[in-house]
């Protein structure tokens, strides 16, 4: 086996690298890194110590979608998960930095770290932060996504690509720190989570992050 990935399981990006690699039936290993306290030799890989980072051979990456989109061209003769056109490539790319760069802050950064991550640290949630991102930051971006998949099944050409996967991850996190999207008034987004969470891929990987979080919890 080649492929071996480097991060944290609740990380939004790891999860949409190995989201990718499950799709696309790719074998990998997953080698736990931290976010927070990494091995010297990590930054070999990783120069700005983010997670996820990947090896393939003599090959070292990082940065999730730099990961995905080597990965992409580099085993053309399976399913595309970028589009399959031009037009769709670049829509795709779009919303993965989209669900990227402005909603993992909030998801994530925001709503998950407060209410999951900091309480395990023995660090105070900071509540005024996660409201902030629920009803205020987060609702225009949802506006935005619900309206572009309308009623659509994927957001991208009618089948699964990676725009899905990077929105699935956020949300995935945002459920981790005990919310959901509401369904009254993003319904389309509500169902396709839905869907997402119901493929094989998803719950490959959720019943492991399950584990963590009760451990995080004090729960196991």
């Amino acid at each position: 086996m080649s492929l071996t990935l480097y991060g944290a399981p609740l990380s939004p990006f790891v999860r949409k690298v190995r989201l990718y690699l499950l799709e696309k039936g790719l074998d990998y290993q997953l080698e736990i890194v931290s976010p927070f306290s990494q091995p010297s030799w990590f930054r070999e890989l990783s120069p700005l110590g983010r997670i996820p980072a990947l090896r393939d051979g003599d090959v070292a990456l990082a940065d999730s979608s730099v990961i995905c989109q080597y990965l992409e061209e580099k085993h053309t003769q399976l399913a595309p998960l970028y589009g399959r056109d031009v037009e769709e490539r670049a829509r795709v790319r779009w919303l993965e930095k989209y669900c990227d760069y402005e909603v993992a802050p909030l998801a994530t950064f925001g709503v998950f770290r407060n209410r999951t991550l900091k309480p395990s640290m023995g660090q105070p949630c900071d509540e005024a932060i996660v409201q902030a991102a629920l009803v205020d930051k987060l609702p225009p971006h949802f506006d935005y996504l619900e309206k572009t998949l309308g009623t659509a099944e994927y957001f991208v050409g009618e089948r699964l690509t990676l725009a899905d996967l990077a929105f699935a991850t956020q949300m995935i996190n945002m459920e981790h720190g005990g919310e959901r999207l509401n369904a009254g008034r993003w319904p389309h987004l509500a169902a396709h989570y839905e869907r997402m969470t119901a493929r094989e891929s998803v719950q490959a990987v959720l019943p492991g992050e399950q584990k963590i979080l009760a451990k995080l919890a004090g729960r196991s």
